[in-house]
């Protein structure tokens, strides 16, 4: 499969990428301190205009029409080619619809929410089978990559968005959909959660990426799918690959506002709703299982275990958190700005503590553990302010790497080379 409108590579510290208005720009990335987790804060800023940048032309897609019927024959139509407005390739697995009963203990028998967009019900939803790359600003799945990173979570929805109508940023509804079938199935994926390797499992390697050396700061990802099958989510050559580990995946429709829980409905996401700060489609969830306006009464958030510091520096508040209805003791206590970035909560998630019982849909939309031995993972969060979901883990992780893996720690405009992302398909 070729590749299309790839740019000539920049010096170390130096990127392409889009401005809201859609200007081709290269950004240069400064590197800040470190933080207590060893992580070197990084901050992008627009250094020019690539005034002669020309709109990307349109492929005709036919041109693929043999590599597609291959691939869907070789796979027994599990894998496709699928084509953005562009006519340009990506390859997708398909997702069969299913129940939340079929696959989670208690569950409610109706289809996961990965499958209702708009209200209505889809036989099933395309996941991207590798963590994409981005070409003239556009997200693609592609094999033998090193995977796009370094990218805030609003330049991840656009990569997606700009695609063209059914195309989206991958949504936390069709994670959690995913990561809840492979335990069903027994299929709980390994990756490159330990600089290139599987964890525990060291003979497991993938192939490191070349552009490594070209990051702001140190990074092992490996290329696009170059993992054994263990590294599937179905443990077959025809699995989405990477779920676990190599960079993180930004998701859409999930976010921890101030402490409280908040989702976007069902996966109206793939809607391409606007997922502002301000944005009314912002959903809690009360006691009931309701979804219901934020700062409704009874609605769950993640309180601090123990009080929290009002000191100006990132560092861990001892305790994790527990899922409540109240907020009492947030992990920051200091003056409070909208970019208030300082104290953080850890844990693991399947040590979640609860004061008030979780509705089943919490459990569906991963926000806390089910009783699963294979349901756990990293639980970083700060719960003041706006926090963006990321899932999945990355190569600096330096464990054993799970499904589960949930990441509420960074502001918006927060990169750094191990968090990616990947575009999911619905047909509307």
């Amino acid at each position: 499969m070729g590749t299309f409108g790839k740019e000539e590579a920049l010096p170390k510290g130096e990127q392409y990428g889009f401005t809201s208005d859609g200007r081709k720009v290269v950004y240069e990335i400064e590197v800040g301190p470190s933080d207590d987790l060893g992580f070197q804060r990084l901050y992008r800023h627009v250094k020019r205009v690539c005034e002669d940048y020309k709109a990307p032309e349109r492929i005709d897609p036919r041109s693929f029409d043999a590599a597609k019927f291959a691939l869907e024959c070789a796979s027994g139509g599990r894998n496709t080619l699928l084509f953005d407005d562009l006519g340009r390739p990506s390859v997708m697995v398909r997702i069969p619809r299913f129940n939340w009963s079929d696959v989670v203990a208690g569950g409610e028998d109706k289809p996961c929410s990965a499958f209702v967009v708009g209200g209505r019900v889809l036989d099933s939803v395309y996941i991207s089978k590798y963590p994409n790359v981005i070409e003239d600003g556009r997200a693609y799945s592609l094999p033998g990559r090193d995977p796009a990173h370094t990218v805030t979570i609003d330049d991840a929805r656009e990569a997606c968005a700009r695609k063209g109508r059914g195309w989206h940023l991958f949504t936390n509804a069709e994670w959690c959909a995913l990561a809840h079938w492979c335990m069903k199935n027994g299929t709980v994926p390994r990756g490159n959660s330990n600089f290139g390797l599987a964890d525990k499992n060291e003979h497991e390697r993938g192939v490191l990426s070349p552009e490594n050396e070209l990051s702001a700061t140190p990074s092992s990802r490996t290329l696009t799918g170059s993992g054994p099958d263990s590294w599937n989510h179905d443990f077959g050559p025809f699995g989405v690959t990477d779920l676990n580990g190599n960079v993180w995946d930004w998701v859409a429709g999930a976010r921890v506002m101030d402490g409280e829980i908040q989702i976007i409905p069902d996966n109206d996401s793939a809607l391409n709703v606007d997922e502002g700060t301000d944005s009314p489609c912002w959903r809690a969830v009360n006691t009931k299982g309701e979804l219901v306006a934020p700062g409704s009464p009874d609605t769950y958030k993640y309180d601090g275990v123990t009080p929290g510091v009002d000191t100006q520096k990132v560092v861990i508040v001892p305790g994790g958190v527990k899922l409540s209805t109240r907020l009492e003791l947030p992990q920051y206590t200091g003056p409070m700005t909208p970019d208030a970035d300082y104290a953080y909560a850890y844990t693991m998630f399947k040590d979640t503590l609860a004061d008030t019982p979780p509705h089943i849909l919490l459990k569906e939309l991963g926000l806390f553990p089910v009783d699963h031995p294979a349901s756990d993972g990293l639980f970083f969060i700060k719960n003041y302010g706006e926090r963006p979901l990321a899932r999945g883990g990355s190569w600096w992780d330096k464990s054993p790497g799970w499904l589960w893996d949930l990441y509420f720690r960074e502001l918006k405009d927060f990169i750094f080379p191990d968090i990616g992302l990947r575009a999911s398909y619905v047909e509307l």
